[in-house]
């Protein structure tokens, strides 16, 4: 099949409509008045960014989780060429179906909750799949639909989007018919939006962040002592007295707030002093600090190795891939066939198209043995079965290495 012919099958038009309202059988409109709120004001996605961006080790894991889950690429059966063009051109816009896959995972790391639009025609000529930016859905109160929209705090329903939830499609103005595939994480008492994996470290992040704010202040104070300055003196006006402790303040605290200036009237002789506030407890903010993390990566259910938190105490290539074979069954791979078994779906009721074969390629992030040995001398190493004589055991570690390099670009 020329690869022509195959981007007429999967690719649809690149200057996509953007209907303002979600486009229903015969070119109508579908009716929604009212979306089940994502949080007590409907803008928990938003305090949820915000606390990423803020939080270094918080943001961290949320990365590398979803570094790890989009894997390296993709891997294939050579008897499909029409799926590995859609591996290679996911959409109209030029993605990757990693480059896809790679914003999903980030989204269901971050929110709990992360959307795809599955774009097609009624003749199912061409499939195309666009990751949706989860902070701008809310789902329908009728269950069925998606409402999509830029900006929740000024919601505008001329300015929205309105699709219908995988497994129904509607057809749109474009003449495309369009769906949305909703990933959650499971959550009880929660049915129409999923909760995010670490939500039981959300006072953690916060106090990582919380600490680095606290260094920052130190740091703009020049880490001068704190305390309260006695000032004598003779004023007329409470406005006069209010001059003097601003002009005070602007002279010598530095950053205003280190240094409590109090004006009092004079009495014989000069009495202005000041009295410091000794803080011994930059131990405990350190300890909370260390303390914050640690819970932090227990709550998203990861590994400190894997996010770069261990390195100050050296770096260990062993226990990185002991935690990263860990991570691997009880993280990564159920994550990966969490977003993969709708999308093989899909991708096989669309295309008519055997899709099984499609899977994300895992790697360590290093790696233990040279590229020099074998395949059986590292399954003889890693106390695997292994048989000298088979051709494919006796390839290079190396050509295995350069195969999936090659099959991801």
């Amino acid at each position: 099949m020329s690869d022509k012919r195959i981007a007429t099958r999967i690719v649809a038009p690149e200057n996509r409509t953007e209907p303002l309202v979600g486009s229903g059988a015969a070119g109508g409109t579908t009716a929604v008045d009212k979306v089940w709120r994502w949080g007590g004001d409907n803008m928990l996605p938003m305090a949820l960014s915000l606390l990423a961006r803020r939080s270094v080790a918080h943001r961290r894991i949320i990365n590398d989780k979803a570094d790890y889950i989009a894997g390296k690429g993709f891997t294939c059966a050579d008897s499909e060429p029409l799926l590995r063009y859609m591996v290679d051109n996911a959409n109209g816009s030029g993605e990757t179906l990693r480059a896809v896959i790679a914003r999903i995972a980030r989204d269901e790391a971050l929110f709990g909750n992360a959307f795809m639009e599955v774009v097609t025609d009624a003749s199912h000529s061409f499939l195309a799949l666009y990751h949706i930016d989860a902070s701008q859905c809310r789902v329908a109160h009728d269950s069925q639909h998606v409402v999509l929209h830029h900006d929740w705090s000024s919601f505008r329903m001329t300015q929205a989007r309105v699709l219908p939830l995988y497994p129904r499609f509607e057809r749109c103005d474009d003449g495309t018919l369009r769906s949305v595939v909703h990933y959650k994480e499971y959550e009880p008492m929660f049915s129409h939006y999923g909760v995010a994996p670490y939500v039981a470290g959300m006072d953690a992040a916060a106090i990582v962040y919380k600490t680095d704010r606290w260094n920052i202040s130190r740091i703009d104070n020049a880490f001068q002592l704190s305390g309260v300055m006695m000032l004598d003196g003779a004023v007329d006006t409470e406005e006069e007295a209010d001059r003097i402790v601003r002009l005070a303040e602007e002279k010598f605290a530095g950053n205003p707030g280190q240094v409590l200036f109090v004006l009092r009237d004079h009495h014989d002789g000069d009495n202005s002093r000041f009295i410091p506030i000794d803080s011994t407890s930059e131990g405990d903010w350190s300890q909370l600090h260390t303390q914050a993390e640690s819970d932090l990566v227990v709550a998203h259910s990861w590994f400190r190795s894997l996010s770069g938190l261990d390195y100050a105490a050296g770096f260990s290539t062993d226990r990185i891939l002991q935690e990263y074979e860990v991570a691997l069954n009880t993280v990564i791979l159920p994550r990966q066939e969490q977003i993969m078994e709708p999308l093989r779906s899909i991708i096989s009721d669309i295309l008519a198209i055997d899709a099984s074969s499609l899977e994300i390629v895992n790697r360590p992030p290093t790696r233990s043995k040279p590229l020099y040995m074998r395949v059986w001398e590292a399954r003889k190493a890693d106390g695997l079965d292994y048989d000298a004589t088979d051709p494919e055991q006796c390839r290079f570690l190396a050509e295995i290495t350069k195969y999936n390099i090659k099959s991801i670009d």
